[in-house]
């Protein structure tokens, strides 16, 4: 029997964002070193690639920090041409962390306690 549960992303870790010309990263940082293994687990390059298909990224990277127990995503081509060069405010990199704090992640019901409510 599965005794996992799924959650959204922000209930295991934080987020911050910037932006340069079309390239947006996005850093997550686990609320507890016990939820980093999940994270590196579930959200690859692929997973987060997928959330933001519609987007079109040329390319997804993830750069792991294991002592920060955080990992930094890098997508490029996903910002309409940059901030200057968009008139569509909702690409920029900020609104792109909030989307990614919604991924869904499995959970153990054993790790409950670590989540943020």
């Amino acid at each position: 029997m599965n005794d996992d549960i799924t959650v959204p992303l922000y209930r295991l870790a934080h987020g911050r964002t910037g932006d340069k010309g079309d390239r947006s990263n996005i850093s997550v940082i686990a609320w507890h070193a016990e939820l980093y293994p999940l994270l590196v687990a579930q959200l690859t390059e692929a997973a987060v690639g997928a959330c933001f298909a519609y987007r079109r990224p040329s390319v997804v990277k993830r750069y792991e920090l294991p002592r920060l127990h955080a990992m930094n995503f890098v997508l490029d081509d996903v910002l309409d041409g940059g901030v200057n060069g968009s008139l569509n405010l909702d690409a920029h990199g900020k609104a792109l962390s909030y989307m990614l704090l919604d991924f869904p992640v499995r959970v153990p019901r054993s790790l409950m306690p670590r989540l943020k409510d």
